[in-house]
């Protein structure tokens, strides 16, 4: 019984990032891990992502950036396969550490900016940093479950609107986790037994993501794009933590 209350709740978290309220998504798998293994916990949840992933796609279909999924999908496969091939040589702390690095950077960042008064002009989309910080969210997404930092560092300077950000981040990961599920499948991750516990969460996940799609809509896009930073702080001091603790 504590294990479905616990998957459920992980589940719904999870939908509502997925939704637009990305701060929740932190407390999906640290939920899991209090009743199983954090590996097979993100095993148990690929395929609810997944299932939540292409409503967040239906729900957001209207708008996203053709250029940006154009030049961040291959890079994202490529990290992927990177993850997979290296995943038993890299040590997750470190790689939780430089994703800890890169998010804190970004978010002082744009704090002293904004206290500074000093607006910096949007950025456009652009292979050279597409195609590196595409490749950091696969490999870190294979590797930790953590592709968001990465991704955000490369989009959020882009400054788009509030809706085609969300349609283009429900792609991307959508993409991402399809991509990791043959991966999963090989290393042991990914069994019929949790398959079969997964399609008993995803209703809980489905229902997150409407929650969080109608929240997402509703809010002035200042305070969205607030929310985000903000939920990049917090999961680069997760990781942070993490990586010093191990």
């Amino acid at each position: 019984m504590d294990f479905w209350i616990v998957a459920s709740l992980a589940a719904f978290f999870m939908g509502l990032s997925k939704g637009g309220m990305p701060i929740i998504a932190m407390l999906s798998v640290p939920l899991m891990a209090l009743i199983m293994d954090p590996a097979l916990a993100a095993g148990l949840l690929l395929p609810i992502y997944i299932v939540a992933d292409w409503y967040t796609i239906y729900l957001f279909r209207k708008a996203f950036s053709v250029r940006n999924l154009k030049i961040l999908i291959p890079a994202a496969f490529v990290g992927v396969v990177i993850g997979f091939l290296s995943v038993s040589h890299v040590p997750a702390n470190a790689l939780k550490l430089l994703l800890a690095a890169i998010g804190i950077y970004f978010v002082t960042d744009s704090v002293f900016k904004r206290l500074r008064r000093k607006q910096s002009p949007a950025r456009p989309a652009d292979v050279p940093r597409g195609a590196f910080w595409g490749t950091v969210a696969g490999l870190t997404s294979y590797i930790a479950h953590s592709g968001g930092p990465p991704y955000q560092v490369y989009i959020l300077p882009q400054k788009l609107d509030k809706m085609t950000y969300l349609g283009t981040t429900a792609i991307l990961f959508a993409c991402i986790n399809l991509m990791k599920v043959g991966p999963y499948i090989w290393a042991g991750q990914l069994t019929w037994d949790s398959f079969t516990q997964s399609l008993w969460l995803a209703p809980m996940a489905l229902f997150g993501a409407w929650s969080g799609a109608r929240i997402s809509k509703i809010l002035p896009e200042r305070i969205f794009y607030l929310l985000i930073e903000t939920a990049l702080g917090l999961m680069s001091l997760k990781l942070l933590y993490e990586g010093l603790t191990g």
